[in-house]
């Protein structure tokens, strides 16, 4: 029991990065120098850094759920 916990708990881990990985990636493809101010590129990456991490968490907890929702489905059989 305690070795699925560990299971389930890496595969969150590693669909988190993914897909805030791969959110970073899509935001690459915006043009944000429009609403950003000049001379403030530092602040300018932090927010892209927080837009790739809410929207990846987002994303990855609905994989996650979707995950465990399609496990679950099985039990209305029984």
């Amino acid at each position: 029991m305690i070795a699925e916990f560990g299971q389930e708990a890496l595969l969150s881990i590693i669909i988190h990065i993914i897909c805030i990985a791969l959110s970073w990636w899509a935001l690459q493809s915006l043009n944000f120098e429009k609403f950003l101010r000049k001379n403030r590129v530092f602040q300018a990456r932090v927010l892209y850094v927080l837009l790739a991490i809410v929207i990846g968490s987002l994303v990855s907890e609905f994989l996650l759920n979707y995950l465990t929702w399609s496990q679950q489905l099985p039990l209305m059989m029984n």
